[in-house]
């Protein structure tokens, strides 16, 4: 069983297509469709910005190895 995300066209004589990966052989398979009754192919995905807080470059001799980081008992 595999599952596939993609984008649908339904005309008006209510046949579906749908584009898949190459790797699905061709032939009749058994398939379960989705419809988003939302679904709006014009909407943009909102830009978001996150918060930056730059504080300059590592130290070229900092080691983040669990050896250097903690002490003889591993705490």
């Amino acid at each position: 069983m595999k599952t596939i995300e993609t984008k649908a066209t339904v005309s008006e004589d209510g046949i579906l297509t749908a584009k898949v990966p190459l790797d699905v052989k061709p032939g009749e398979h058994r398939t379960v469709i989705l419809i988003d009754e939302q679904a709006n192919t014009d909407q943009k995905r909102l830009d978001l910005q996150f918060p930056v807080d730059h504080y300059g470059f590592w130290p070229s001799d900092l080691s983040l190895r669990r050896e250097d980081m903690y002490g003889d008992d591993e705490r």
